[in-house]
């Protein structure tokens, strides 16, 4: 496994990194299996991915509970990285999304802020929290001043809560204004070898004048780019899946017939699919991360295995060159 600080931080987290938001087996992932899900984030431990990532709004808890279990004794050998800024035990807040029965607010005020941090610290069963992250900006009518939200994630690192600040889902602007008022070490963004514009473009450019690590969410963009999905491939009623472009017919099978040109480097790398795309988005800079999801074993060591792989220069640009040319359908 390899390593780079996250920000400024000092702390070393493995390139790939663990997302454990299936594991919470909310409704967008159906059941779940909780011995399996432990068994898998320790197998993460083992095979040296020391980033854990996890949220309350995963399965309303379970998953940071989950997670405590899973690194229980083990503590010193994991970072773990968990949320802010979604409540649903109240209304206070701007509407997100309506789910397992329950309404969604964001709401980054100071009080939610703190208040979601000390439920998290006992969900984990620790006493600090490595990464904190603003999982959704404030946006109106509950719009809470980002000076505000910073002045808590401030006063959580001082009293030794958390260790270091990050911020998800935002634009450049959110980051700029972030920084006005202290130390930013993470940017979480959807980030992949078809989800690229506003990224490059903007935040990319910007964590790397800043020394911000970029931690890419769905670099697999949901399995489409496992090498495992083909036209035959049904995506169920009701799985997420389904919310994502690229899985229409008429998206999905330019992106197969890419996949299947990709079987020279495959060879090459003695690898597979999915480990082309995760070693892209390591490879893309310095500063970027791979966030891989996996409630199984051997997802997890699956996962794994692309830190292994350091892409030719000329390879990475095929690659991007490749899906550049990829005309996505959204009517």
């Amino acid at each position: 496994m390899r390593y780079r600080e996250i920000g400024q931080s000092g702390l070393q987290g493995s390139v790939v990194s663990l997302g454990t938001w299936a594991a919470g087996g909310d409704a967008s992932w159906g059941g779940r299996d909780d011995a399996q899900a432990i068994e898998a984030i320790q197998a993460a431990l083992d095979a040296g991915i020391n980033w854990i990532d996890t949220a309350p709004a995963y399965g309303l808890g379970h998953s940071e509970q989950l997670v405590g279990q899973a690194i229980r004794g083990r503590r010193s050998e994991a970072l773990i990285a968990t949320k802010c800024g979604i409540v649903w035990d109240t209304d206070k807040g701007s509407f997100l999304i309506e789910r397992d029965g329950k309404r969604f607010y964001r709401n980054l005020s100071k009080k939610a802020v703190i208040a979601g941090a000390e439920q998290s610290l006992r969900d984990l069963g620790t006493d600090y929290i490595d990464l904190f992250i603003t999982h959704w900006q404030a946006v109106d009518p509950f719009k809470t001043p980002i000076d505000e939200t910073m002045e808590a994630l401030l006063e959580l690192k001082q009293a030794g809560k958390i260790r270091a600040i990050g911020v998800s889902n935002v634009t450049a602007e959110h980051v700029q204004e972030y920084l006005k008022y202290g130390q930013i070490d993470l940017i979480q963004q959807k980030y992949s070898l078809l989800t690229r514009t506003d990224v490059e473009a903007n935040l990319l450019p910007l964590c790397e004048t800043q020394k911000i690590t970029l931690q890419a969410y769905m670099p697999l963009e949901q399995g489409l780019l496992s090498g495992k999905v083909n036209m035959e491939t049904i995506v169920p009623e009701g799985d997420v899946r389904n919310r994502n472009p690229w899985y229409k017919p008429e998206n999905r099978i330019q992106v197969v017939e890419v996949l299947d040109s990709w079987v020279p480097l495959c060879e090459k790398y003695q690898c597979d699919i999915s480990h082309l795309a995760i070693a892209w988005v390591i490879a893309r800079s310095g500063q970027t991360n791979a966030l891989c999801g996996g409630r199984k074993v051997s997802h997890v060591k699956e996962n794994a295995r692309a830190a292994e792989i350091i892409l030719d220069r000329g390879d990475l640009a095929k690659m991007s060159d490749d899906v550049v040319k990829l005309q996505l359908v959204t009517g």
